[in-house]
């Protein structure tokens, strides 16, 4: 869905020199939907672009809203920021179709059912949005990209209402991805990180169409109304271009580090540091070396979270109820570790941060989003190094305070 280019290579064709070129009775336009590829990330959802093609004159032109220039200044900042413009650029169908050739994946056409009338105000609506200065937008991958944007041009000039069969019912937009990223499971971790609360309410049939396979599908099955007596499918013909040749597009990713295995291998390194700091009493490096890592880790994580939440453009990252267990206060206390003077700051921080983490633990089923099980066993490693560090100081506490009393003091003189 999302495609990424070095360069933006933008094909002019002499079918354009006229604005006002005439497509004739036999014209096409169709709907393009590609399956998804392996080999890239923005390629995990599959791409849809529209292509007109018209024997008469030549044309066979693709309109694809998914061109993108990385060479712009400051691009990764616009792009954690959410301030992403992507531009419509069009190709020939040759070029186009070259491009999954060579991914081997697979390609369908959906030819729109279109009167001569609705086809040529379709395409001079798509040539005047391919003009320099009206070919850019603010991506969005929810509400507005590369999928939604075909659809949008195609309600606009339908001479109709159209009606769109109905689908699974109580789906999220978390659903939607996780069904995309199942073979991914870093990836689909990584979604279930930044993406908030706000992903998890129900959404109707237009929603779900920002993913290009579930555009096609209700395309597929709808119709368009133009009164009470007229009514006709949206889609004339469907055609498979190119079959999934690459096998390798339906496979798990083949590691055995997936994030919850990852998860425990953690937990129990930081079980076996909490041991070593236990028995050697305070007495190593160690545990605080540990700490200053993990912590660290995690708060890089937080501070992520934290630019996304209040920050970016990007929608349902906020609320995010992943910042209780990995938020920027950990990676600010993982450098007060080292001070001495904010020793007893820290000290509340651990106590603070294992009270907070105990309630996110057992409370976890009850939090209004859908959380991966990696977070317990993930959550469970900072939970348990802040409580191994709470219980170390009540414990040196209360030595302190025996060999202080009065009572020991009399003891040790024999009285």
């Amino acid at each position: 869905m999302k495609r990424y280019f070095f360069t933006i290579i933008l094909i002019t064709f002499s079918a354009f020199t006229n604005a006002q070129i005439q497509l004739s009775d036999s014209a096409k336009i169709s709907l393009m939907t590609c399956g998804p590829w392996s080999g890239a990330v923005y390629a995990y959802y599959g791409h849809t672009a529209l292509r007109v093609q018209d024997d008469s004159t030549h044309l066979d032109t693709v309109f694809n809203y998914g061109f993108f220039d990385s060479s712009q200044p400051n691009f990764i900042y616009h792009f954690v920021r959410g301030e992403t413009d992507y531009i419509l650029g069009t190709t020939s169908f040759e070029v186009f179709i070259s491009e999954y050739i060579y991914k081997k994946v697979a390609v369908y056409e959906q030819e729109l059912n279109l009167t001569q009338p609705e086809k040529q105000q379709l395409w001079e609506a798509l040539y005047i949005n391919q003009l320099p200065e009206n070919r850019g937008y603010r991506y969005n991958y929810f509400y507005d990209n590369c999928s939604t944007r075909p659809r949008d041009m195609v309600e606009k000039f339908v001479g109709g209402k159209i009606i769109y069969p109905p689908t699974k019912e109580g789906q999220t937009y978390r659903d939607i991805l996780h069904e995309c990223l199942q073979p991914y499971p870093w990836n689909k971790f990584g979604i279930d990180l930044i993406i908030g609360a706000g992903a998890d309410y129900p959404i109707d049939v237009r929603a779900k169409m920002f993913i290009p396979s579930y555009l096609m599908g209700s395309f597929e099955g709808a119709t368009v109304v133009k009164n009470d007596s007229v009514s006709y499918p949206l889609i004339k013909e469907t055609t498979t271009v190119l079959d999934a040749a690459n096998k390798g597009n339906s496979k798990d990713e083949q590691s055995v580090f997936s994030p919850i295995v990852v998860a425990f291998a953690l937990l129990f390194i930081t079980i076996l540091v909490s041991v070593v700091q236990y028995i050697k009493w305070n007495k190593t490096q160690l545990p605080k070396i540990y700490d200053t890592i993990l912590f660290a880790i995690y708060g890089i994580g937080g501070f992520v979270l934290f630019s996304l939440m209040f920050f970016s453009e990007h929608p349902a990252t906020n609320p995010n109820w992943n910042f209780v267990w990995m938020n920027i206060f950990a990676l600010i206390f993982a450098v007060l570790f080292w001070v001495k003077p904010m020793k007893n700051v820290v000290n509340i921080y651990h106590f603070i941060n294992f009270a907070v983490l105990t309630l996110f633990l057992l409370l976890w089923w009850l939090v209004p989003q859908q959380l991966p099980v990696a977070t317990i066993p993930f959550s469970m490693s900072l939970w348990l190094r802040s409580g191994t560090n709470v219980f170390m100081l009540t414990k040196r506490k209360k030595v302190n305070k025996r060999y202080v009393s009065s009572k020991y003091m009399k003891a040790g003189w024999g009285q």
